[in-house]
Formats: C-alpha cells, structure tokens, sequence
C-alpha cells in the first residue's frame, strides 16, 4: 500500500474559464500500483484518509474520504456535516488518481465540476 498525498485544481468550467489553482481539493488515500484507491487499505487506514477543501476565500472545510452504502466515494465535513453536504467523487473508484488525469465531483450545491489531478506525493 501508499498512501498518497493528492491535490486536485479547479478544471476549466464556465465559473472559471482557465481553471484554478486557488479552488479544490487535497485528500489523503491509499492507491495501488495503478493509482487507484484500495478498499481494503481504506478500511484500516480510514482516520488518515483526510480531506481539505479549499475555494478562493472561503474557509476552509476539513473532513474525511468516505464509503457510502453503494460503494461510492465521497467527501464528509467534519464541521457541519451531515449527509446532504457530503460531496461524491463521480467513478471514484475507478478513477487513477495521476498528475494530469480528470476527475469529477458533485458538490454539495448540487453543482458537479472536473478537476486536474495535479500532484500525488508519497507519504509513506
């Protein structure tokens, strides 16, 4: 297992014609070989697995990676979340988190955005 350190920027959208690198996410997974998220490397790791959302000025909002019933994955807040503003990684678990690569997330407005994967760092 490695666990990983991933940042994703704001992908071109109509908001933000060239992207952002002041708008997205940095979580905390274990990827396989492929850059995958390992389930079962997930389950025991699942407190390590953490996630910082930062957009522009807004503050912050720090929560975990989780596994919803189904087997999708999403972001959980710790400070005001509930499950309406659980925010899902579309394919998540297909997806290879790569510098480079795509993914997309349905916020908790509703509204879903891509973003680059721009860096997957090493944490141990």
């Amino acid at each position: 297992m490695t666990m990983k350190k991933i940042r994703l920027d704001l992908a071109r959208d109509p908001d933000f014609p060239g992207g952002s690198s002041e708008h997205g996410y940095v979580f905390v997974a274990p990827l396989d070989n492929d850059d995958r998220i390992i389930i079962e490397d997930w389950r025991t790791h699942r407190e390590e697995c953490r996630v910082t959302r930062f957009w522009g000025s807004e503050e912050r909002e720090i929560g975990h990676l989780i596994r919803k019933p189904g087997g999708s994955w999403a972001f959980h807040y710790d400070i005001h979340g509930d499950e309406d503003n659980d925010e899902a990684g579309y394919r998540f678990g297909d997806e290879r988190f790569r510098p480079g690569e795509y993914v997309s997330i349905r916020e908790h407005d509703g509204i879903t955005r891509t973003f680059q994967v721009k860096t997957a760092t090493r944490l141990k």
